[in-house]
C-alpha cells in the first residue's frame, strides 16, 4: 500500500496509476525511479516537482529512487553544480523520503565503458554507422529525410572508425556515430539520430579518459537499463523521444524487465523564468546576487529566502501531475508558504522604518513586562515577555500628518492601540530643519492595558511597536517578485521586465527576544510578513530575509488594472 505523504493524502494521478498497474501485473518486483539532472546549473522549482514525483512514488510504493548526474557534456558541467544538486536533493527529501534513496549519487559517466560496449554491439549488428557529415549537413539531411552518403559503409569499416574515434585520432565534430533506423520516419528523432560525438574536453568526473561522449538519448536509455529503473519519468518535451528510447532497448535485444518511459507536464510558474540559460544570464550579468539569491526560484534561492522543504513538497503535491502543459500562478506557491507558516511561525514585533514615540505621561524610568502570544494558531506555543517603556519606536508607515479618509492608524489628535499594550493619543510632532518628522509626543491611557478600567475601550486601529531602550538593530532584506509581468519570457527581452523594487534593505528595530532567534525556524513579524535568518547573519549582526508578505499585494494590484 502507498504510504501517506507528510500531512497530505496520497495523491492520485495517471503516473501513479500506471505504476500501480505494472506492479499488480507483476512486471516488476520493486519500483525503481531516478532523478537525473545535468550538472550544468543549479536546480530550480521545476526540478523540485520532479524530485517530489520520483521520490514520492518510490516512497509510496516501497521502492527506491536514484540520484544520477547526467554528465555527458564536459564543456558545460562543473563540480560546483554537482555539489549543489546533491545538497538540494538531500535537503528536499530529508526526513521524508531519504530512506528510499538508492544510495550514493550515481554518474552516467561511470557507465561510459559499458555504453561504448553497447555502441560497438549496435555497430557490429549493422544498426549504427560512423558518419563524416558536418553537424549542419546532418541537421539538414535529417530535416529533409535524406540519407548520409556514409550510411551504407561496411560494418568492419564502421567498427574501425569507431575505435579510432575513441582513440582520439579525429578532431571535434569530424565524425559521429549514428543509429541506422529510418530516414523517412515521420518522427524526426528516428531519422538516424547521433549517438556519439567527438569532444576533446576534460570531464569533471572522468578527466581526460574520453574524447567521445554519448548523446542524451543513448546515455539516458541505457543508464536507466543498467540501474534497473522501472519507470523513467520525463517531462513532455521527451514524448517524441520515447520511440527512440524503445528502439534502443529493442535493437540491443536487452533482456526484460526493461524501463518504461512516461511523460508528464513540466512546472511553469508566473512571474519567473526557469530556463537554465536565462538563469545563467541573470547570475552572470549581476542582475541577482548569485545562484542562491532569494529572488530566484532555484532551490538554493528558495531555501535561503526561508521556504522549508515541506512547503515545496506540499506545493508539488497540490499542483498535481498531468499530461497537459499549463501555467501555474505564483499565488499557489505563496499560498502554500502562508498556510504552513501561519500554522507554525512564532510571532514577533519588528519595526522596519522606525519613528520615535515619547509617552509624555508614562513614568520616566519605569519598565514593565507585558505578555505577548507566540502563536494564536498554536495554543501550546505559550507566551513571552515584552518590555515596555516610556520611549518606543513605531513604524513610520503607521503615522500620517494629513491622512486620507478611513485611515485608522495614528494621526495628530488620533488614538491607536499598541499591540499587547495601551491606547495612545498623538498630541505633538517634532520635525527637523527639513520638515521631516523625527519624533511623536503621545499621551498614554494608563488604564487601557488588559485588565484595566478602560481596557475594553474601542479604537479602530492597532499598531505594533518596540521599546526603544530594549530594541536592537538588524538588517532586513525585503524581497519581492523578480519580474513585474506574469510571463517575462513570453516575448522580447525578459530582463526588461525585472522589478526594480524586488529588493529593499532597511535597518529595523527588533524586540529583544529575537536575539535568540534560530536559523531553522520561521517567524512572523506581526502585520508585516514571514521572515527567516539569512546565512550572512552573525551573533552581533542579524540579517533577515522576508520570505513573503502576510497578504497577496500582487493580486490586489492586478484587480486595479
Amino acid at each position: 500500500m502507498p504510504e501517506p505523504s507528510d500531512k497530505h493524502s496520497v495523491p492520485t494521478d495517471f503516473v501513479r496509476e500506471i505504476v500501480a498497474e505494472d506492479l499488480q501485473a507483476g512486471k516488476y518486483r520493486q519500483i525503481v525511479t531516478r532523478f537525473p539532472p545535468e550538472p550544468n546549473g543549479y536546480l530550480h522549482i521545476g526540478h523540485a516537482k520532479s524530485i517530489c514525483l520520483n521520490f514520492g512514488i518510490a516512497r509510496e510504493f516501497g521502492g527506491i529512487c536514484n540520484i544520477r548526474m547526467d554528465d555527458t557534456n564536459p564543456t558545460k558541467e562543473e563540480t560546483e553544480y554537482v555539489d549543489s544538486i546533491i545538497a538540494d536533493v538531500r535537503w528536499l527529501i530529508e526526513g521524508w523520503a531519504d530512506k528510499h534513496l538508492g544510495g550514493a549519487p550515481l554518474y552516467t559517466s561511470d557507465y561510459f565503458d559499458k555504453l561504448y560496449e553497447y555502441a560497438v554491439d549496435l555497430t557490429r549488428n549493422a544498426k549504427a554507422y560512423v558518419d563524416e557529415m558536418t553537424p549542419e549537413q546532418t541537421d539538414e539531411y535529417r530535416r529533409i529525410g535524406k540519407g548520409s552518403p556514409f550510411r551504407n559503409r561496411p560494418v568492419q569499416e564502421n567498427l574501425d572508425l569507431l575505435g579510432r574515434m575513441k582513440a582520439g585520432e579525429f578532431p571535434d565534430n569530424s565524425r559521429t556515430l549514428r543509429a541506422k533506423i529510418d530516414m523517412q520516419a515521420p518522427n524526426i528523432w528516428l531519422r538516424d539520430p547521433v549517438l556519439y560525438r567527438i569532444r576533446h574536453a576534460s570531464h569533471h568526473h572522468t578527466g581526460n579518459k574520453w574524447c567521445i561522449y554519448p548523446m542524451y538519448d543513448w546515455a539516458h536509455t541505457l543508464s536507466d537499463y543498467i540501474e534497473g529503473i522501472t519507470h523513467s519519468l520525463c517531462t513532455l518535451e521527451f514524448e517524441v523521444h520515447r520511440p527512440l528510447y524503445e528502439w534502443i532497448l529493442e535493437a540491443l535485444e536487452l533482456p526484460y524487465p526493461r524501463p518504461r518511459q512516461i511523460e508528464f507536464a513540466r512546472l511553469n510558474l508566473t512571474y519567473t523564468v526557469m530556463s537554465k540559460r536565462k538563469l545563467i544570464q541573470l547570475v552572470e550579468d549581476g542582475l541577482v546576487n548569485g545562484w542562491d539569491d532569494p529572488r530566484l526560484i532555484t532551490i538554493a534561492g528558495l531555501r535561503r529566502r526561508g521556504l522549508t522543504a515541506n512547503v515545496l513538497r506540499s506545493f508539488a503535491y497540490n499542483i498535481g501531475v498531468t499530461k497537459y502543459p499549463s501555467l501555474n500562478e505564483m499565488g499557489l506557491l505563496e499560498h502554500a508558504i502562508r498556510e504552513e507558516f501561519n500554522r507554525s511561525a512564532e510571532r514577533r514585533l519588528v519595526v522596519l522604518r522606525p519613528i520615535k514615540v515619547v509617552l509624555t505621561n508614562y513614568p520616566k524610568d519605569q519598565v514593565e513586562e507585558l505578555d505577548a502570544i507566540n502563536n494564536p494558531e498554536d495554543p501550546n506555543s505559550g507566551t513571552r515577555k515584552l518590555p515596555f517603556s516610556g520611549e518606543l519606536f513605531i513604524d513610520s508607515a503607521d503615522f500620517m500628518e494629513t491622512p486620507p479618509p478611513k485611515y485608522f492608524r495614528l494621526r495628530p489628535g488620533g488614538e491607536v492601540r499598541l499591540k499587547y499594550a495601551y491606547i495612545i493619543k498623538c498630541e505633538e510632532m517634532i520635525k527637523d530643519a527639513a520638515g521631516k518628522i523625527t519624533e511623536l509626543r503621545c499621551k498614554i491611557d494608563l488604564e487601557s492595558k488588559s485588565g484595566g478600567v478602560t481596557a475594553n475601550r474601542k479604537v479602530k486601529g492597532t499598531i505594533h511597536w518596540v521599546s526603544a531602550r530594549h530594541a536592537f538593530d538588524a538588517e532586513v532584506r525585503l524581497y519581492d517578485r523578480l519580474f513585474t509581468v506574469p510571463e517575462p519570457d513570453a516575448g522580447g527581452d525578459f530582463k526588461s521586465f525585472i522589478n526594480p523594487d524586488s529588493l529593499e534593505i532597511v535597518k529595523a528595530k527588533c524586540e529583544p527576544s529575537l536575539k535568540n532567534a534560530r536559523p531553522d525556524l520561521r517567524y512572523q513579524f506581526e502585520r508585516l510578513g514571514y521572515f527567516a535568518l539569512d546565512p550572512d547573519s552573525r551573533p552581533d549582526r542579524q540579517v533577515w530575509n522576508r520570505t513573503i508578505t502576510l497578504k497577496d499585494t500582487w493580486a490586489k494590484e492586478a484587480k486595479k488594472k
